[in-house]
């Protein structure tokens, strides 16, 4: 499955009892910051794991545009000999991160201290995507941007040559711009400082300290406060990349939502800036349990056990939303094959997604029979056990929308088609032959 220009038309179809092992791939958060890490260190890091899905392999070529030295050995295992903080050097041409929000957005973090210019761009979708919310941030760093109306790709960043250090605020809960900041005070002198007011995944955090920088996280009236002390030599780290959940929430959906099913999916994270989904469908009943719980890489995870469950629908609070932004398009999806409206609180962000994913799945679903409200920052799907099925889906380029859409149809009445699965690719491209592997009727 590859990310082409030519749309790839696929189809899922009622299916009977799903079984065996789903070895979903790497973490795409990890694998990103792995590769940007690894190239700023000095060194050669060492990763296993990686999520070879385009959205990474974009940020692995990009790494090699700023003078790393990134080389894959075999399956998911990867070196980078990086350059150092504030050792990277112009690129020659045009940095395209493709569909990859995390991708592009960090790397522009990554360089806009140091002082050489980079352009970045990307794919239609990304390119509708803003990127104030970074670059806003960057230019207090003394960086020089550029970009196209509404702040958007392509961008063209003029690193700071002299740059000095930021305390931030983020306005809204996000990870990407938390984590641009503090690459970008890698390399300004003295302490950045970055102030969330709800937590987000914390990658970003455990990786820089696993590197070797003194970077602290205290939790005040404020907000939580992370401390970078800049300037550091970052040392090479084997990086064991678990599994992403992300990922695993399409197997897991399949297995509760379809009759008699039952997988296992192992070595997936738990790290609790990334819990949210898991933590709402044991809510909502759903037969999960957590085997072999341990550490891998920085980060816990475990092995999970699936089985098909009678679920009741629940409220997800917004203080949950950060922890879970990503799953929201599936949660709507178990929430038709559950009992009772789930409310879905606190998630304007999909809003500026890979597409506008409340109103994608807001009309694929009502196109397929359920019963759906949406607000700017709410999506209610009233569950009714179980949906009809049987029209096509818009997937707008968006990954999560064509796999949440296909897994749909594997439960519902009459099958559910996407009008183009080929995003995919850019996180789970083995996601139809791991699914069919599962008993799944797709094609």
């Amino acid at each position: 499955m590859s990310h082409s220009a030519e749309p790839m038309p696929m189809t899922a179809r009622r299916s009977g009892p799903l079984s065996g092992t789903a070895n979903v791939p790497g973490d795409k958060s990890i694998s990103h910051r792995a590769l940007i890490l690894g190239a700023l260190s000095v060194g050669e890091t060492h990763i296993t794991g990686l999520l070879e899905g385009q959205d990474v392999l974009d940020t692995a070529k990009a790494m090699q545009a700023f003078g790393a030295t990134v080389e894959r050995l075999g399956t998911g295992e990867w070196k980078v000999n990086g350059v150092g903080v504030g050792g990277f050097a112009e690129p020659e041409g045009v940095i395209d991160c493709g569909n990859s929000g995390t991708g592009v957005r960090l790397i522009m973090g990554a360089m806009a201290t140091t002082p050489i210019s980079a352009t970045f761009t990307g794919d239609a979708s990304l390119s509708r995507r803003p990127m104030g919310r970074v670059t806003d941030p960057l230019e207090l760093f003394g960086a020089e941007i550029t970009a196209r109306e509404g702040k958007r790709l392509p961008v063209t960043i003029r690193g700071a040559a002299d740059p000095v250090p930021v305390r931030y605020k983020t306005p809204v809960a996000s990870a990407q711009i938390k984590s641009a900041v503090l690459l970008a005070g890698l390399n300004a002198p003295g302490e950045t400082v970055v102030i969330e007011s709800e937590p987000t995944r914390d990658h970003t955090e455990r990786m820089l300290a696993g590197f070797g920088a003194t970077i602290t996280t205290e939790v005040t009236e404020e907000g939580r406060v992370i401390t970078l002390t800049g300037r550091p030599e970052l040392k090479p780290q084997p990086v064991a990349v678990p599994r992403d959940p992300s990922s695993a929430a399409f197997p897991v959906a399949a297995a509760l939502i379809v009759p008699g099913s039952e997988i296992r999916v192992p070595g997936v994270s738990r790290n609790p800036t990334r819990d949210g989904l898991y933590v709402t469908l044991l809510e909502m009943g759903a037969d999960i349990t957590f085997e072999n719980p341990r550490e891998e890489g920085g980060e816990p995870v475990a092995d999970l056990l699936v089985r098909h469950s009678a679920l009741t629908g629940v409220t997800v609070p917004a203080e949950r939303a950060a922890s879970m932004i990503d799953e929201f398009p599936i949660l709507s999806v178990v929430a038709c094959f559950a009992q009772g409206a789930t409310v879905m609180q606190g998630i304007h962000e999909l809003r500026v997604k890979e597409s506008d994913r409340i109103d994608a799945m807001a009309v694929g679903l009502r196109a397929n029979g359920a019963v759906v409200d949406d607000t700017p920052d709410t999506m209610t799907v009233h569950g009714q056990g179980g949906l009809p099925g049987g029209a096509s889906c818009a997937t707008h380029l968006d990954h999560r929308i064509a796999m949440s859409f296909l897994v749909a149809g594997l439960a519902s009445d009459q099958a559910i088609a996407v009008d183009d699965g080929s995003p995919i690719a850019t996180s789970f491209p083995d996601f139809l032959p791991l699914m069919q592997g599962l008993g799944a009727v797709l094609d």
